[in-house]
């Protein structure tokens, strides 16, 4: 067993009476990629909010790299090693790439020379190089994406959350991030991602996780998770009367 890199224990948060997160318990290791699924309202995206420190738990606890973050903001967190992009990307329209870039390795601590060396690589890395002088409000949607991992990357994260970032693209232009998954993947980063497009992330994680209510409802191999009848109920709107009956 590698030795992880986060820790989420017993983690719980309410708005109100509803529950977006109860008892959620995982953790992910450097070099390894946790997909997440499950339906609309599932508290996938809360799920992120609590681990990035834009929300704050009402119980439980966040561990990362040994080190208790439960009570530290967002900024404090993206300094200690976590980066995040959004399902619907959020650039500053009228800044330019490169400065978007910028902001992620300034908003993570980084010094005005390592940070603009950051944002530079990280645009090399996702293909935006030659656009970086061009208003980030003027990319068409897969490079939106691209620049949304751009900014989280020159953060230079050992945690990387991924939210949705497939969404929304044509078939051809999946393959393009999943790479960069993988690559991240290879260098030891530890990946969270939520995708609705199944099949890009049974071709690029580790384990997958479901969740359904606020809860974990299935944890392991990725085909694993996604045959087991539970899953196929709540996600997949299968009846699994009907599946054994099969």
């Amino acid at each position: 067993m590698r030795t992880p890199l986060l820790d989420v224990v017993g983690l719980g948060k309410r708005f109100g009476s509803v529950v977006v997160a109860e008892d959620v318990s995982f953790s992910v290791a450097g070099g390894e990629v946790l997909g997440v699924v499950g339906p609309n309202g599932a508290g996938k995206s809360t799920l992120l909010d609590l681990i990035s420190g834009v929300l704050a738990p009402d119980r439980g606890g966040i561990r990362l790299g040994g080190h208790d973050v439960t009570r530290q903001g967002a900024a404090a967190r993206a300094r200690a090693g976590i980066g995040r992009t959004y399902q619907i990307p959020r650039p500053f329209a009228k800044m330019t790439v490169f400065e978007n870039a910028l902001v992620g390795a300034t908003f993570a601590g980084r010094r005005r020379r390592e940070a603009a060396a950051f944002a530079l690589a990280a645009l090399r890395r996702t293909g935006l190089l030659a656009h970086a002088n061009a208003p980030a409000g003027t990319l068409r949607l897969l490079d939106r994406k691209r620049l949304e991992l751009a900014r989280a990357l020159a953060s230079r994260p050992a945690l990387m959350l991924l939210d949705e970032i497939a969404g929304g693209l044509a078939e051809h232009e999946v393959p393009e991030l999943i790479d960069i998954v993988r690559e991240l993947r290879d260098e030891g980063i530890a990946v969270i991602w939520i995708e609705h497009v199944v099949h890009a992330l049974l071709s690029g994680v580790d384990r997958l996780m479901c969740l359904s209510e606020g809860r974990v409802l299935a944890m392991g191999g990725p085909h694993e998770v996604m045959t087991s009848l539970p899953v196929r109920e709540v996600y997949l709107g299968t009846d699994p009367d009907l599946e054994v009956a099969r």
